[in-house]
């Protein structure tokens, strides 16, 4: 398999090099901002503004030209959003013969025609029928044989064969996406009584971590099949489900997951902090409560290779189901994972501060981008606190000013 993929980031190459030529729309590079600009204070964009009106500092009076600089970052920001854009698929910089990634898609030429039609074939017709097969195997055994280790007593012998069967069933699912994973640095693998938070880009970042080492689960209960599986796989683990009366009560949650992770012999608890999936190209904002408890955190990160396989779910698009056909009709998911060295909240440090140091690691070391805006934005507004931030700062120009005018 891996000899097939060389052939075809070969000819991806080739496609890229041939569209450069031809200047042709198939080669679309990637930028992440379309406005060129110098990270600058609002004190120093507005002093450049009322100079270049009317030649004056900030004395603590009000301008009219001050709207300027506001009217200046709102069009920069509907134009070149740098949020909003996470939440969609990331543009390749050469078409993988994928008509999904190529939105200018085009009769370029009758020899590129025939390749892309040779891989809808292979595509279709021998790949994904054997991925549904072995994706259905992997469920049906998962669920299987959970529920017969659940009958078994507690004790070692029942860890262990849970432990053997998630591991068996999880690198079958893994293998019904063709997913082809580089683990780096397992020494710092999670170890029982800490928590493994990782970056999320797609619901099978479970089963990507989940083939290398077994955890424990923590989500929303749901019904019909998720549910049956979710009561089979908690018969022969310890996972932690919460009703979706439950999942708004922080002390519940927090209380639940402390209790977990003070008992030495469970597994690591595995958490995605963002809450939502993002294109795999940055990190938004990590939610504090996993942070809070007081325990050891192993951080993972996560990177795709989008040339072989778009793995981002943009659940506001597509279903579960078109997503995973869309999975399952690609050539391969590959994909790095790093494990980082574990980290523990330092003295004086709160719950936020913690989380942001172990967000800035992950990024670092998967090439992603750090943000501070908070993935909830996908489904939601901006905050008012982000709002109200803005306005204090110029306030403290008039403001502030004026006070030190006073004093002097």
């Amino acid at each position: 398999m891996k000899t097939l993929l060389k052939i075809f980031e070969w000819a991806t190459l080739r496609i890229e090099r041939g569209a450069k030529e031809r200047n042709h729309p198939v080669y679309k590079p990637y930028t992440n901002g379309i406005i060129a600009k110098e990270p600058t204070s609002l004190v120093e964009e507005m002093t450049e503004i009322r100079r270049s009106g009317s030649n004056r500092d900030l004395d603590g009076a009000f301008e009219m030209s001050d709207i300027f600089y506001f009217c200046r970052r709102g069009l920069e920001s509907i134009v070149d959003d740098e949020v909003t854009k996470r939440f969609s698929a990331e543009e390749l910089e050469s078409w993988n013969l994928l008509t999904r990634s190529n939105y200018n898609f085009q009769h370029i030429s009758t020899r590129l025609t025939v390749l892309w039609g040779l891989g809808v074939f292979i595509r279709y017709g021998f790949l994904l029928p054997l991925r549904v097969t072995l994706a259905f195997t992997g469920v049906s055994c998962l669920v299987v044989l959970t529920t017969l280790v659940g009958y078994l007593p507690s004790g070692r012998v029942k860890n262990f064969l849970s432990e053997t069967a998630h591991l068996m069933c999880y690198r079958i699912c893994v293998r019904a996406l063709t997913a082809i994973i580089t683990y780096h640095h397992s020494e710092n693998k999670p170890k029982n009584g800490g928590i493994c938070v990782a970056n999320h880009t797609s619901p099978i970042d479970v089963i990507i971590l989940a083939s290398d080492g077994c955890y424990a689960m923590v989500g929303q209960t749901h019904g019909g099949l998720m549910g049956f599986i979710q009561r089979a796989m908690v018969r022969a683990c310890p996972h932690i489900w919460f009703e979706r009366s439950e999942v708004k009560d922080r002390h519940l949650v927090a209380k639940r997951l402390s209790d977990h992770v003070q008992d030495k012999s469970k597994l690591p608890i595995l958490i995605f902090p963002e809450g939502t999936c993002i294109n795999n190209t940055s990190v938004m904002m990590f939610k504090k409560g996993s942070f809070e408890i007081g325990c050891t955190v192993y951080p993972v990160a996560i990177k795709y290779d989008p040339r072989f396989g778009e793995a981002f779910w943009n659940s506001s698009k597509y279903g579960m189901v078109n997503y995973l056909l869309r999975m399952m009709s690609s050539w391969a998911i590959v994909c790095s994972v790093w494990y980082l060295p574990p980290m523990s909240r330092e003295e004086g440090e709160d719950a936020v501060q913690f989380a942001n140091r172990v967000k800035a690691a992950i990024a670092r070391q998967g090439g992603l981008v750090d943000m501070l805006w908070d993935g909830g934005l996908k489904r939601g507004k901006v905050k008012d606190t982000f709002k109200e931030e803005q306005q204090k700062l110029y306030s403290k120009i008039l403001v502030g000013t004026q006070e030190d005018r006073s004093r002097s």
